[in-house]
């Protein structure tokens, strides 16, 4: 049965600030069978983190999702996307401030164009602070996975200050809010 699940599965690029507390998040969810730290969205091929973060290179801090679609939905992938960031902050996920760290969907089919636009339509109607979502959608066209360092932050450097102080209350947040669609 493993064969075919494997078959099944797909993927979701998602750049919301930091990588290293957006591939925490995913990785507690059902049906997400790994969490990938890249860069997508700019123009540079092959882009390492000191290039990224200059912010000349257009790319994003993303991750790539895989997961499996008959046991989380690309929509609930979507809300917990929106759920767990900020996407009203241009180019800027709390201290975490540059084009690097912007809100962005890469979408790879027009199902997910649409799934996104509408979601990002229905968060702007609930904003009643004047607020708008300032979420990119765009074609993923190249996804670069990051260096190996990178990948498993959270997980292999949970005594770390960053991971203390930042990812650990974005995902109390997040379990907290999420909690039906956890791994048990």
């Amino acid at each position: 049965m493993e064969w075919y699940t494997r078959d099944m599965e797909k993927t979701a690029v998602f750049g919301g600030g930091c990588f290293w507390c957006t591939e925490a998040v995913f990785q507690m969810f059902k049906g997400v069978s790994k969490v990938e730290s890249g860069y997508a969205g700019g123009t540079m091929e092959n882009p390492n983190y000191g290039q990224v973060a200059t912010g000349r290179t257009g790319h994003a801090e993303c991750i790539r999702v895989t997961y499996d679609p008959s046991v989380i939905s690309y929509i609930d992938l979507l809300t917990v996307f929106f759920g767990s960031h900020d996407p009203t902050t241009p180019n800027r996920q709390g201290y975490d401030v540059g084009t690097e760290y912007r809100s962005l969907i890469l979408y790879q089919t027009e199902e997910e164009k649409n799934a996104a636009e509408k979601l990002m339509q229905e968060v702007n109607e609930s904003l009643k602070d004047g607020t708008r979502v300032v979420t990119q959608v765009l074609p993923l066209e190249t996804f670069y996975p990051a260096e190996s360092y990178h990948q498993n932050y959270y997980k292999e450097n949970q005594s770390a200050p960053y991971c203390q102080l930042i990812i650990e209350p974005k995902i109390e947040k997040v379990r907290k809010r999420f909690a039906e669609l956890l791994k048990q």
